[in-house]
């Protein structure tokens, strides 16, 4: 309701839920291909116009769903940045600042995802900031206040996400190097754990330097972490690292714009160091800062594992770009309705993670990507897609999101006895079903009216 609320129009908010499963089933954020005809095209373009739409709103559609879903869950808020760059592709763009580099137009986005701890499952999208810069100069970093700063989104990230998983029984931050920010610290929700990869050898307020802090600690002990492949033709592989942990306390940045924090912050430094890497490949070092509190072995490796999980965020980043949806490929022209179509696609980009996860099993509820009053609809569905011998039948639990995948697979061509459903499958599958719970809605609603 509140996602309906955000756009200040029901039928507005329908739009979006319906332009969101088109992007689901047909994998595409082309106009003509979520709208089918060109009629269909043109009220896409309408929609991505229209003064009731905004980021924010159709944020909010998903953020309603991703908040039910992390209901008494140890949750992880996961959140990074990643640019639209247009290199090669600027000309006729309007009101697009300059990307990454400087000088080629472009935007950025950045999404903070929630993902189950027990599970490693993608529960739903929490929050997203999609932006371009100014153009002309720039004062200097230090000389900004926070509130000026790009880099206050990890702050809101983190605001937002304990807003919005209230509900959850633990919630945990993660990011990568760049959200290694002193206010980040200082500032972040009492409810709210941190695990922030150390990017600066801060120095501690008992004197020395961050990077240096473990190095007459013990180690806790070896553990095997798995490392997900950095690049093109690199292979997933297992990493051994020694574990150290240490209670440490950063002194405050020396700078003019920090009154009003502390003048020191006590966290735990994790590090896991690899050993004996293979030839060729980069050993792994990660220096973890975290509000946890880590003295075990075991309480370190569950710090670095959290902290693996964030690779969960760039798979959703290759699902909205070049690996699936190819937003960059995008021909609209107008920024303000480009960022309206990337929102619809960084929701799409997440359900399409569930279903895809999904594929082989999975105990999260259905209503992770519809809603309840489709449940008898998809019921009846999966008894008629059914045949007489067991490896015929859907062996998930009623009511599970694993049930919902099984029934797009086979409406999407499936035939039980292969190998696993591929994504095109799943998306076919998709795009049937959600056109035939509609119809069954609408039919049901018809049937409601005529009892007196």
């Amino acid at each position: 309701m509140e996602g309906a609320l955000a756009f200040g129009d029901i039928r507005v908010a329908r739009n979006a839920e319906r332009l969101i499963d088109r992007v689901v089933s047909t994998g595409s954020l082309v106009l003509r291909d979520l709208g089918e005809t060109r009629a269909g095209e043109l009220a896409v373009a309408r929609f991505l116009s229209s003064p009731y739409v905004s980021v924010a709103a159709i944020v909010a559609i998903a953020a309603e769903r991703t908040a039910l879903a992390c209901a008494g869950r140890r949750v992880l808020a996961v959140q990074d940045t990643s640019e639209i760059n247009f290199s090669g592709r600027d000309k006729r763009r309007r009101g697009f600042g300059p990307g990454g580099d400087g000088k080629t137009p472009g935007y950025f986005i950045h999404p903070v995802i929630a993902v189950d701890v027990e599970s490693e499952a993608v529960l739903g999208l929490v929050d997203a900031s999609i932006w371009t810069r100014r153009e002309g100069p720039k004062s200097g970093r230090r000389s900004r206040l926070l509130e000026d700063k790009e880099s206050k989104r990890w702050l809101d990230g983190c605001r937002v996400a304990s807003e919005v998983l209230h509900e959850a029984r633990s919630v945990t931050m993660v990011a990568d190097r760049e959200s290694d920010i002193f206010a980040l610290f200082a500032h972040k929700p009492e409810r709210l754990d941190v695990i922030v990869r150390a990017a600066q050898d801060r120095c501690l307020a008992g004197g020395g330097r961050l990077f240096q802090a473990l190095d007459d600690v013990a180690a806790l002990g070896r553990q095997a972490v798995r490392v997900a492949a950095r690049g093109l033709g690199e292979k997933e592989r297992i990493a051994t690292v020694e574990l150290r942990a240490k209670r440490v306390t950063i002194a405050r940045p020396r700078n003019g714009l920090v009154e009003g924090m502390p003048k020191s912050i006590e966290l735990t430094l994790v590090e896991a160091r690899e050993i004996d890497a293979p030839i060729g490949a980069i050993p792994l070092l990660w220096r973890l800062l975290t509000t946890h509190t880590v003295t075990t072995l075991e309480a370190a490796d569950e710090v670095v594992n959290l902290y693996r999980l964030r690779w969960r965020i760039e798979q959703t980043f290759r699902t909205l770009k070049s690996d699936g949806l190819a937003l960059e490929d995008s021909q609209v022209i107008d920024a303000r309705r480009m960022f309206h179509l990337a929102a619809l696609g960084l929701v799409g980009a997440v359900r399409t993670m569930q279903l895809v996860d999904a594929r082989n099993g999975s105990i999260r509820p259905a209503t992770d990507v519809i809603d309840d009053a489709c449940i008898p609809a998809l019921e009846r569905l999966s008894a008629k897609l059914e045949g007489k011998t067991e490896k015929q039948k859907n062996p998930h639990p009623k009511g599970s999101l694993a049930f919902v995948a099984w029934v797009a697979a086979r409406l999407g061509g499936w035939n039980c006895y292969y190998k696993p459903p591929g994504p095109k499958t799943m998306r076919n599958g998709w795009n049937k079903l959600t056109a035939m719970i509609e119809g069954y809605l609408l039919a049901t609603q018809e049937q409601n009216l005529r009892i007196p």
